[in-house]
Order: C-alpha cells, then sequence, then structure tokens
C-alpha cells in the first residue's frame, strides 16, 4: 500500500504538535464535529470511540466493528485539513494480527495517528504486558508496512482508571510499550498532578492526560510535563445533552431558549468541503 503525501505531511505534522509543546486535542465524534473542532482553531482533531459509537447506535467499549469505526475515521479525515488521530479501542480483535489489520484499514483512509487500548473489556482485565507490546508492536510494523511510519502509536494503559494498580504498574507498562515501538502514553484517570509529574519525569514517552470538568486545567497538567490533554466524551455529552434539553424545552414549554446563542446555519454549513 502507498500513502499520499498529504497523509505523510499530516503524521509529521502530528509529532511536530507533540514536540513542540503541549497539544489539546478536543474529541470529535463524527465529520460535523471534527469542523466544528477545527473551526475553534484546533492544530489537530482526536476521535473518541465513545462518542463515534454512540452516533452509529451503539454503546462504547469495543462494540463497534473494525469497519463501522474505519468507515467513521474516513469521514472524519475527509472533513478537515488536519491531522487526525482515532481512537481505536483494542484494535478490533485481541491479536496481534487483529490490530495490525486495524491500523493497515486506519493508515488507508488518512490517520495520522492511533490511539490502543489494552484493556480486554470495559473494567478490565488489563492485556498482559507482554502480549500487549506484542500487539503494539504489530501495529508499528503495519504502519511501516503500508507505508506510514510517521504514523504516530499512542499506547493507553487503563491501569488508574479501572483501578487496577498504580504508578508503578504505569511505568513498568510504559517501558515496554516504549520497547515495542509505541510514540506515546495516555493514561486516562490519572489527574494527580504530583504523579503525573513523577510520571512525566520517569517514563520515557510522551504523556498524554484526560482532563475531566472540575479537575486540573490545561495549564496545571501542561506544568507536570504532560504533552497531550485531550477530553474523551466530553464534548460529545455536551452536545446531546444540549440537544436533550432543547427538545424537552420545545415539547414541555413550547419554547426554544435553549437555542441562544448556537451556531449559525450558515455558519455550519459552510464548513463543509462538499
Amino acid at each position: 500500500m502507498s500513502t499520499t503525501p498529504e497523509s505523510r505531511a499530516r503524521a509529521l505534522r502530528l509529532r511536530e504538535l507533540v514536540a513542540d509543546g503541549v497539544l489539546v486535542l478536543p474529541n470529535a465524534w463524527d465529520a460535523g464535529s471534527a469542523a466544528v473542532i477545527a473551526s475553534a482553531g484546533a492544530p489537530a482533531v482526536a476521535t473518541t470511540s465513545g462518542g463515534v459509537s454512540w452516533s452509529l447506535g451503539h454503546g462504547d467499549g469495543q462494540r463497534l466493528d473494525r469497519a463501522a469505526a474505519v468507515e467513521a475515521a474516513r469521514r472524519i479525515v475527509a472533513a478537515v485539513d488536519l491531522p487526525v488521530t482515532v481512537d481505536a479501542e483494542g484494535g478490533y480483535g485481541p491479536l496481534p494480527a487483529d490490530v495490525a489489520g486495524t491500523v493497515t484499514a486506519l493508515v488507508g483512509v488518512g490517520a495520522a495517528g492511533v490511539n490502543l487500548e489494552d484493556s480486554t473489556a470495559v473494567g478490565g482485565p488489563l492485556f498482559p504486558v507482554a502480549e500487549q507490546a506484542e500487539r503494539l508492536r504489530a501495529a508499528r510494523t503495519a504502519a511501516d508496512a503500508a507505508g506510514l511510519p510517521e504514523l504516530v502509536v499512542n499506547a493507553r494503559t487503563d491501569v488508574v482508571l479501572f483501578g487496577l494498580g498504580g504508578l508503578d504498574e504505569v511505568l513498568v507498562r510504559a517501558e515496554a510499550y516504549a520497547e515495542a515501538g509505541a510514540d506515546g502514553l495516555f493514561v486516562p484517570g490519572l489527574l494527580d498532578l504530583d504523579a503525573l509529574t513523577e510520571l512525566c519525569e520517569r517514563s520515557t514517552l510522551p504523556v498524554n492526560a484526560m482532563a475531566v470538568p472540575g479537575g486540573p486545567t490545561v495549564a496545571e497538567l501542561a506544568a507536570t510535563g504532560v504533552r497531550r490533554v485531550s477530553i474523551g466524551t466530553g464534548l460529545a455529552q455536551l452536545a446531546y445533552t444540549a440537544a436533550r434539553r432543547a427538545a424537552a424545552e420545545l415539547l414541555g414549554a413550547g419554547t426554544l431558549t435553549e437555542l441562544d446563542g448556537a451556531l449559525g446555519y450558515g455558519e455550519l454549513d459552510g464548513l463543509y468541503r462538499g
């Protein structure tokens, strides 16, 4: 498979953004949300598997199949002129060959990066360290074979998110994942600033944290050494919440004050190239 110069440029740009400072990634779930995020000034777009799943009528937690996930990624990549890093959940299959197939397909639709998690299901258990390292190695090999060695592979560990261990376990996995070819480490659920500072100091991989309402600010996370900040399903939750509030108002009071301040039709329509 050969990749386009545009795909390579986007992957290289994603690498530069992480190397140059703190990359803030609002998470998109469809082409429309990606276009809106781009219009807000984002330098890159990340997807959220939860939001993508909801938009396609599924619950979160590796319930999509590869074909649906890749098609959603294709539409998002096509909607923006920015690097897109795709939440590929657990790679849509337990075997290294499954992960390789997913990465090959995502490279084929123009992804600049992928997130691959080490949980076998929501809540765990996690893949054993050596097994997950092989899965990440397969991702790296697949990207190379597909003609995109620049693909950014962000290794997500759910050790903290699911309460399956502490910082020492995260560091063991970080070392193994780095040796397997990962380019970054994503530790959702870890928001203790002292722990993040220690992790950033001891990990050879750039660290990605997930910001949450009421948690540390982007500036506070950046001060620990974190290099990427994303928000998971946060924007999708907000959008669906706004839709429900407006629907409830219309069905109840019959008014539409919830739509005050909404983006105009023309502004939204003008974001699309097709």
